[in-house]
């Protein structure tokens, strides 16, 4: 299925979305990457949507990335009564280490590592923000604060702590758990959230051993602060802005946005931009002008995907906010300023011949006025380095790996294929020519340009162009 658009959309799966028939609704509203957030899912409930999206998966033909989004030292108080208490400024309201549900008065913390650290003055912001307390006495098992603004406080929401220095590592015994199982799931990407620095990959990566791509979430300041060496260390990155912009000024948070998209396209890293991008849409059907110019600089800065939370995981409208998502983004896309913009965020090519040959297909390819690119890729190295180029023209990834395939639909311009491993040079433009014609990407007589590493299936060594005409049966021609 084309997309006419470059940009991805990623999903988040919830209530309102978790049967296989909504999946594949998503889907053809134009969802490319389906998330299931760990904080709020079994390891059953996870292995069950896999299934399901793995079945969508082979009904429409194409390959489906799945991401498996860890919750991290996410910090959520427990549970209420009634679900949600009101409360009111200046009142006093108490987190505790006592797991009974919670009234007007109390909470469970179940973080004994927050009612250890939180001394009195700290802040304590409560579901993004939106209930602001600060503590007035603390002896370890709970905290006593005044309720600054704010009115009311619900099940599981989070807490940050924008004063308070947290003992924690980078994965939590929960964590521990979910990554373990989402290892024996064929899941493609694993998000990490509240990464602080470099160091809290390494972990993971011992874990998983390849098995999945890493995607670094930045919302803490301290990733801002040294977010070339995590860039470097991921697979992706996403900007989550929401907890972003609870630990940082809401005014830095557009900046910091802008900073960390260009830094990432100029790396080769994918880089999703998320949270409250068409907030309104969970309960109407139409969003906001400013969701929709939000979802537009995105696009127009040049990021990978964008990214869809409770609008399509508990939203009333998750396939329209799917399709409108789709089609702003392809608008945007086709607006006449947007080559300009993008061209001119494009990063100078690293002194490599992976980025030489890519900058040059690139170059080839909008000069001669060639219908696609078409890159044979192993690894997913050889595609990624051309989606980096942002080429005008549509990008075509051919892999005999479907794990490669599948982790490559998270980033920009990439139509990706599944296909056998070609023999020899011959084949490999036969079968590149045969792959753009069936797909619909090139008629006979159009061009082609391919780019691969040679010798054939050695990961990582791009090192070849060559151009190539359709002919009349779909195979190469003169």
């Amino acid at each position: 299925m084309k997309r006419g658009r470059k940009v991805k959309i990623l999903a988040t799966l919830g209530p309102a979305s978790n049967t296989e028939e909504m999946i594949e609704k998503l889907y053809t509203a134009g969802a490319d990457v389906f998330r299931i957030n760990m904080s709020h899912s079994s390891h059953d409930m996870m292995r069950d949507l896999v299934q399901k999206i793995r079945n969508v998966e082979k009904k429409v033909k194409r390959p489906i990335a799945i991401l498996a989004d860890l919750q991290g030292p996410k910090l959520r108080v427990g549970m209420f009564k009634d679900g949600s208490v009101e409360l009111k400024p200046g009142q006093i309201f108490t987190m505790d280490d006592n797991p009974a549900e919670g009234d007007n008065t109390r909470v469970h913390l179940p973080h004994p590592e927050i009612l250890e650290a939180v001394q009195p003055g700290h802040r304590l912001l409560v579901d993004d923000g939106r209930l602001s307390l600060i503590a007035e006495s603390s002896d370890g098992k709970s905290i006593t604060c005044k309720v600054v603004s704010g009115t009311k406080i619900s099940n599981k929401k989070g807490v940050s702590l924008p004063d308070t220095t947290l003992a924690t590592g980078a994965l939590t015994e929960k964590d521990h758990a979910d990554l373990e199982a989402v290892l024996k799931e064929p899941v493609d990407w694993v998000a990490l959230s509240f990464i602080q620095r470099p160091e809290d990959l390494a972990e993971v990566r011992k874990i998983s051993k390849g098995r999945v791509g890493l995607l670094s979430k930045i919302e803490k300041p301290q990733a801002v602060e040294r977010i070339d060496e995590i860039i470097e260390l991921s697979d992706a990155v996403m900007v989550a802005r929401g907890d972003l912009g609870v630990e940082l000024p809401l005014e830095a948070v557009p900046g910091i946005q802008k900073q960390i998209t260009r830094k990432a396209r100029a790396a080769g890293k994918p880089v999703v931009v998320a949270t409250q991008m068409l907030e309104s849409m969970i309960s109407a059907p139409v969003p906001t002008r400013a969701e929709v110019s939000d979802v537009a600089t995105a696009v127009f800065e040049g990021a990978d995907a964008v990214m869809l939370s409770a609008e399509s995981a508990a939203g009333d409208y998750p396939v329209e906010a799917v399709t409108m998502m789709s089609q702003i983004a392809s608008k945007v896309e086709k607006d006449p300023t947007y080559p300009g913009i993008l061209n001119g965020q494009r990063a100078a090519p690293e002194a490599t011949g992976s980025d030489a040959i890519s900058a040059a297909s690139r170059q080839i390819a909008e000069t001669l006025d060639l219908s696609a690119i078409l890159c044979f890729t192993s690894s997913g190295t050889t595609g990624l380095r051309a989606a980096r180029e942002r080429p005008a023209v549509p990008i075509i990834a051919l892999s005999p790996v479907v794990e490669t395939a599948r982790r490559l639909a998270l980033t920009w311009g990439l139509y990706c294929v599944v296909t056998r491993d070609a023999t020899d040079l011959d084949d490999m433009v036969d079968l590149a020519c045969r792959i753009a014609y069936d797909e619909e990407f090139a008629k006979p007589g159009d061009r082609i340009i391919i780019s691969a590493g040679v010798p054939l299936g050695t990961p990582g060594s791009t090192n070849m162009l060559r151009i190539a005409y359709i002919g009349s049966d779909g195979l190469s021609g003169i």
